[in-house]
This record gives C-alpha cells, sequence and structure tokens, in this order.
C-alpha cells in the first residue's frame, strides 16, 4: 500500500511478535457474564480509564455506580468520563473520518475546552510539558498541521477500502493512535482522542466486540510504558523515527494476550 504519512515497514516485525492471530485470541476469551449491557459496560471501562490517564480523579466502580446504578455523585466528578462515554457512543453510529473525529472531539471536550477550541484544529504551536515543566515534544507546527492530519485521513480511507487481516487491523490501529497523538491537532483532548480512534478502527474492522478490547485500561496500567514508547520516537515533529514505535505497536495486541490467561 502507498501511504502518505502511515507506514508498513514493521508490519512483518510486529507479525512475529505477536505470532497467533489477534482475532483468534480475542474470540477465544469467554464473554464475561454481566448484569448490564456488555458493550455499555465495556465503553465505561474504557471512558473511566482513558480519562485516567489523563489525570482525572475517577475510579471505575463509582462510575459504574453513576452509569448504571443511579448513584448520585458530584457532577463535576463525573463530567469528564460522561463526554467521553458520549464519543464513544457516538463512534458506534458513525464513520472513522476526519470531520467525524472533529465532532467526536467537540463531544468529549465540552467540559474540558471552550467552545471555540471544541472540534477545531489548532492554528498556534504545541508543546507537551512533562511534569518537570520541561518541553517533551514539539507537536507538529501551525502551518502542517493541517495538511499531516488530512494526509492520515487519507492513508485511513486506503485502509478502508482493503481487506485486512487481523495483524494488520490491530498494527495499523495502533500506528494510527501513535500518529494522531504526534500530530496533536487540538488544543487538548488530542491523547483521549487518539485512544478513541484507535478504538474506532478496531470496530470498524471487527465491529462490535472490538468494544471488550481494554486497550485504555492496558495503557492506563502501563503508563509509564506507554509514555515512554511514544516519547521513543523523538523530540520534534519534524524529525520523528516510526522505525522506533514497534513496542508502542504491541501494547494493545498484548492486553488480549494478558486478558486471556
Amino acid at each position: 500500500m502507498s501511504f502518505k504519512i502511515l507506514t508498513s515497514e514493521l508490519l512483518l516485525d510486529f507479525t512475529m511478535r505477536v505470532s497467533e492471530s489477534p482475532l483468534e485470541t480475542l474470540n477465544s476469551i469467554p464473554k464475561l457474564e454481566l448484569p448490564v449491557d456488555y458493550f455499555q459496560f465495556y465503553k465505561s471501562v474504557s471512558s473511566v480509564y482513558s480519562s485516567k490517564i489523563e489525570g482525572e480523579d475517577i475510579d471505575f466502580d463509582s462510575y459504574f455506580k453513576h452509569r448504571f446504578m443511579n448513584v448520585q455523585f458530584n457532577a463535576d466528578y463525573t463530567k469528564k468520563a460522561d463526554d467521553l462515554y458520549s464519543a464513544y457512543d457516538f463512534i458506534d453510529s458513525n464513520g472513522l473520518t476526519l470531520e467525524n473525529v472533529k465532532k467526536a472531539h467537540s463531544i468529549l471536550s465540552s467540559n474540558l475546552l471552550p467552545s471555540v477550541h471544541q472540534g477545531n484544529i489548532r492554528t498556534n504551536p504545541m508543546f507537551v510539558i512533562n511534569s518537570n515543566d520541561q518541553i517533551e515534544y514539539v507537536a507538529a507546527s501551525p502551518s502542517s498541521v493541517s495538511s499531516e492530519l488530512e494526509k492520515l485521513f487519507d492513508d485511513i480511507e486506503i485502509l478502508q477500502n482493503k481487506e485486512l487481516n487481523s495483524f494488520e487491523v490491530f498494527y495499523y490501529a495502533s500506528l494510527i493512535h501513535l500518529v494522531f497523538v504526534k500530530i496533536h491537532p487540538f488544543q487538548d483532548g488530542n491523547g483521549r482522542t487518539a485512544r478513541l480512534i484507535e478504538k474506532w478502527f478496531l470496530l470498524e474492522c471487527l465491529g462490535e466486540q472490538a468494544n471488550a478490547i481494554q486497550l485504555e485500561k492496558n495503557y492506563y496500567q502501563n503508563l509509564e510504558m506507554y509514555y515512554n514508547n511514544i516519547k521513543k520516537l523523538g523530540l520534534e515533529y519534524e524529525e520523528l523515527d516510526y522505525k522506533r514505535s514497534l513496542e508502542f505497536l504491541l501494547m494493545t495486541v498484548s492486553s488480549i494476550k494478558v486478558a486471556k490467561m
């Protein structure tokens, strides 16, 4: 496949490291018997752990009670996770396109950003600052962020028109997440949106069973590894080396094996 921004360069290495079909592994995991809707439950898991990655003070037990048992909490405690849940609902019935990603971002950022920035591509420089107040990453420049996004979604359209095997599905889902978060197109909510897009691509390729892939929880439980694998590619967008991305690309498919054990 001829891509503008994605790469198949590590696909063989990825396939050799995974060794068994990710879809077969996923299908072999017994479906949990739950007192609530199976897929709504996993959307709640996704919403809570994607929020927790960003430092939100929310735990799953409380959110489960809020979502399914009508237990009342202070609105500030649940509203950002609720917004993210609504975005996961949105992707169930809308195709993965750039315009729909903007709509999903406007949903998940409704209590995160002022309305002027919800679903709108930034026009300013963007830096990621670490806990030591140092610049950890310089995102795509204001002059290139829109064109880089267009390249990414042109590549996604190529994939959507191909019949992918399950190794390719998981490889490209993770790579799309990584490329999107490196472009960093929004003022905030980029990580939440990147993880949402990864799940979105999996849903388009695998159907509703992809809701049960706990990629967000796995990233949270391996948070240091998650950030280190993102950071490995380089300090500045123009100098990123995607040859260093294999360990990141393996994280989601590895989480399925963990769930099976």
